[in-house]
């Protein structure tokens, strides 16, 4: 999975399609992520003596396949490139994230 907590994308397809935001939580296991402003749900919550009950409208999960990285204000795929740089007199392979539209080094 190339994207990371923090990442901005853009979603392209669903109810939520053309929508930006940051992501906030990610679920390797199930690949899916959670997209702030995105897939909007409304949870009703019971009282209990810790706190007061209500409607509450929070984030839902989308799946990762649904979401792009926004690279320069525009959504692009990501890529993995491998770099072998030498510290200290050793060699050491540092992978980095690339953005396959423009060639540029993510991180």
């Amino acid at each position: 999975m190339k994207l990371k907590k923090g990442d901005k994308v853009r979603v392209i397809a669903g109810k939520d399609k053309g929508k930006e935001g940051k992501i906030l939580k990610i679920d390797r296991k199930n690949n899916r992520v959670i997209v702030e402003g995105v897939n909007m749900i409304t949870k009703h919550n019971k009282p209990n003596p810790m706190g007061q009950g209500g409607i509450v409208h929070k984030e839902g999960p989308i799946h990762i396949s649904n979401v792009m990285y926004v690279h320069n204000g525009k959504p692009t795929r990501l890529g993995i490139k491998t770099v072998i740089e030498e510290r200290n007199g050793r060699k050491k392979a540092v992978r980095y994230r690339v953005a396959k539209s423009t060639g540029e080094i993510i991180d």
